[in-house]
């Protein structure tokens, strides 16, 4: 396993098609950014296989390995986004692929960092299932699922967390992983942060989120690209943004220059953005709503799988970030709208009490405008009405 480092404002340059895409970017002052294999859509994957959608920042030029934490913390998130300290109900599932050995340990050490409910060993808390057979482990999708396990009960305490490990990053064992996440007795949110470029034929893959519950995914790391899953209409698309902050008060909120976004080539305009059409079309248009990706501001993970060097605590960012925190403040509000979540979210379009508008930063070709845009949707989440 192999990892590129990128010195990066953000990480708009197109990881996902491929080392060779791979570009230096960034200014005086700037951390660098490792991108691993997982996160880079290799030659042939292309409506095959998924890739991940998290990078991992380094500080002061050298590989983390740290002790404690230096990322945002989940407190620093909750005070941006007006969250509160407990909460969440039923289960939200996890999917991801290849084995990680080590989740309950790191899930555990997480929490006790940050004050949430531990796993005692019964698996009331969190859990890990393996649709197939425990699979081989791959140390960049440990990463992807430490990240997603930690944030979603970041978000939402009070959930149960239950881990799904497809067999390989493949869509076909990805998908279905979901379909049996979906028949799991309590399941209200599912969260899918991989994905790959979109492909002739993705719609009939629609089909798997039929579920009467709530799918998330990430919406790409490569600004105005578009990537599958995400744009699926079913599928909470989940952008990214910068998330400036001075301890817990928010200094500002910008478009993150990796969100990925755009209309979708495949996918046509569901009813819910009939309201967006002069922007989007007669596409799909995405992100749906957003969170703090960039890694520059990025979130505190704990990973004790060592992979390149990479071990412990890091900062993580990336859509991978999005999509399992995302999933978790719904789940926190309590609202189990189902495959209504979509239609009611547009139905709060414009509202301010809900949603923080973005109106600066960009990603790709596009730029976070007053009200709905390809950089960051409607915005960022703002307390839990309206969600």
């Amino acid at each position: 396993m192999q990892m590129r480092v990128v010195a990066a404002v953000g990480i708009a340059c197109a990881l996902a098609f491929g080392p060779s895409r791979v570009m230096a970017q960034g200014g005086p002052g700037q951390s660098g950014i490792h991108v691993p294999d997982s996160s880079i859509e290799q030659p042939g994957d292309r409506g095959v296989r998924a890739h991940t959608n998290h990078v991992v920042a380094l500080r002061g030029g050298a590989a983390p390995n740290s002790a404690s934490p230096t990322g945002k913390t989940p407190a620093n998130i909750r005070a941006a986004y007006n969250l509160p300290t407990s909460g969440g109900a039923g289960i939200i599932a996890i999917i991801d692929a290849f084995d990680y050995p080590t989740a309950t340990n790191d899930f555990n050490v997480f929490s006790n960092q940050f004050g949430l409910p531990l796993e005692p060993g019964d698996g009331s808390v969190f859990q890990v299932v393996y649709p197939k057979g425990r699979p081989r482990s791959n140390c960049g999708w440990t990463q992807e699922s430490a990240l997603d396990i930690e944030w979603a009960h970041a978000m939402a305490p009070g959930a149960k967390i239950v881990l799904v490990l497809a067999k390989s990053n493949s869509f076909s064992d990805l998908f279905s992983a979901v379909n049996y996440a979906e028949s799991l007795p309590g399941v209200v949110q599912i969260s899918m942060s991989w994905g790959g470029s979109e492909f002739s034929g993705e719609t009939t893959y629609d089909s798997t989120f039929n579920g009467n519950l709530t799918y998330f995914a990430a919406s790409g790391d490569t600004g105005g690209k578009t990537i599958y899953p995400g744009v699926s209409p079913k599928v909470v698309a989940a952008g990214g943004t910068t998330l400036v902050m001075n301890g817990d008060t928010v200094v500002s909120e910008t478009g993150w220059s990796g969100s990925g976004g755009g209309p979708s080539k495949y996918e046509s305009r569901p009813a819910f953005q009939d309201a967006i059409s002069a922007i989007v079309g007669s596409a799909r248009g995405v992100p749906d709503f957003s969170f703090d990706a960039d890694p520059q501001t990025g979130v505190s993970v704990y990973d004790s799988t060592s992979c390149q060097g990479f071990v412990n605590w890091m900062v993580f960012g990336g859509t991978s970030v999005s999509s399992p925190s995302l999933a978790g403040i719904v789940n926190l509000a309590q609202s189990n709208k189902g495959p209504f979540e979509l239609s009611f979210i547009y139905g709060n379009l414009g509202n301010s009490n809900d949603f923080n508008d973005i109106v600066g930063g960009s990603a790709g070709s596009f730029t976070a405008v007053k009200g709905w845009d390809f950089v960051t949707g409607i915005g960022s989440s703002k307390g839990l009405v309206g969600k």
